[in-house]
């Protein structure tokens, strides 16, 4: 069997356990053995507990330098209702050059390549350097227990590689779209504003927070916040929800309660953001209460030799050179950008998230590539 059907194989494989965040489901069972059979010594790394219980996995080859590393998640969303699937989502079934099963594409056909990858990479070991997976059960999930906490263990533990790449499915349409070199922060909010409950015929007997709480949302109702960077879009805000819990019609309600999320950039800190807007709540005035949740600050990792790397081993394997991007969500190269530098190159992601996702199976096949070009280029050219 060659070694781009092996990435295929193994994908096919990983579809088929059912690894709903936080679920190893057999996953993480199946690279250690794949990852030992090449002559990687893998620890598994299972942090919090009962629910909120992990399981991750670290492989390394070699032990001095130079280092790089691969990092990935195998765990997935929900497939939803599976009826609505053409194909079983958690069968894996290849028809007419498409895998199909949740994961596919967001993430276990990348995690796949790059295992493929280093199996083939390795079968002419360099003399000296290192290659480290960092594979988690948690990206989709709060990303507590993993990704950031595996970060923590290779800092201690003395496995900090010299760079990173993960492989999120970056491209927008085809292989060769686009490298995340950075992603934006992100701060939600809940906010609440405490009024006086009264009859709409009579509303100076009353305090109606809803004339407060707009008054509050002005600045983060579908707004952009700057005029962008040279890495980054502008900062935008949305309003996503608005609740009162009132049915009747003539009542001013008691209080109002509004969530609302920014993404931004790095012109921006999320201390900086809570601070601007606490000091506008209480220039609006009224009882409020602010809850604030940070899941990710902004990061970006400048044009450079990784970049380079996986821009020219794109553009040799698929004919198309990669842009720079950091638009879209956020990933775990949040908390990779702290030990090293991290870049994201992977699928298609069309059909994440989706029912019937699916990916190409060329696509793998050429990701398998662009990912041994990378690793050929890297023993070359670090030292």
């Amino acid at each position: 069997m060659d070694r781009t059907s092996k990435a295929v194989l193994l994908a096919q494989r990983l579809l088929r356990c059912p690894s709903v965040t936080p679920a190893e489901g057999g996953a993480l069972d199946l690279l250690e053995a794949e990852l030992t059979a090449i002559g990687c010594v893998c620890t598994r790394l299972p942090f919090g507990e009962g629910e909120a219980r992990v399981d991750n996995l670290f492989a390394r080859w070699g032990t001095d330098g130079p280092h790089f590393a691969f990092a990935g998640h195998t765990d997935v969303v929900p497939p939803g209702d599976a009826a609505a699937w053409t194909y079983d989502p958690f069968s894996g079934e290849i028809v007419d050059g498409w895998l199909h099963g949740r994961g596919a594409a967001d993430m276990k056909g990348g995690v796949a390549a790059f295992v493929a990858a280093a199996a083939q990479f390795l079968e002419t070991p360099p003399q000296h350097g290192s290659i480290s997976f960092l594979i988690t059960g948690d990206e989709e999930g709060d990303a507590i227990n993993g990704t950031t906490r595996m970060v923590d263990w290779v800092r201690d533990n003395d496995h900090v590689p010299d760079m990173c790449l993960v492989g999120e499915p970056t491209n927008v349409s085809e292989m060769g779209d686009v490298i995340k070199n950075g992603r934006r922060g992100s701060l939600s909010c809940q906010l609440t504003v405490t009024g006086i409950q009264g009859h709409v015929a009579y509303p100076h007997f009353a305090d109606n927070p809803l004339t407060h709480l707009l008054a509050m949302l002005a600045p983060v109702n579908g707004c952009e916040l700057d005029g962008g960077t040279e890495f980054f879009d502008p900062s935008t805000t949305n309003v996503t929800s608005i609740d009162v819990g009132n049915t009747a019609g003539n009542v001013i309600p008691a209080s109002a309660t509004a969530h609302f999320n920014i993404r931004f950039n790095t012109e921006h800190s999320a201390d900086s953001l809570i601070g601007w807007l606490e000091e506008h709540f209480n220039r609006v005035g009224g009882k409020w209460e602010a809850h604030w949740k940070a899941t990710a600050h902004p990061f970006v990792t400048p044009p450079g030799q990784l970049t380079e790397m996986i821009a020219e081993a794109a553009e040799k394997i698929v004919g198309r050179r990669p842009e720079l991007l950091t638009n879209g969500g956020t990933s775990d190269a949040r908390f990779i950008t702290t030990i090293c530098p991290v870049a994201e190159f992977g699928l298609v992601g069309k059909t994440m998230h989706k029912i019937d996702e699916q990916v190409a199976v060329e696509d793998i096949d050429a990701l398998t590539d662009v990912y041994t070009h990378i690793l050929h280029s890297f023993f070359e050219k670090v030292k």
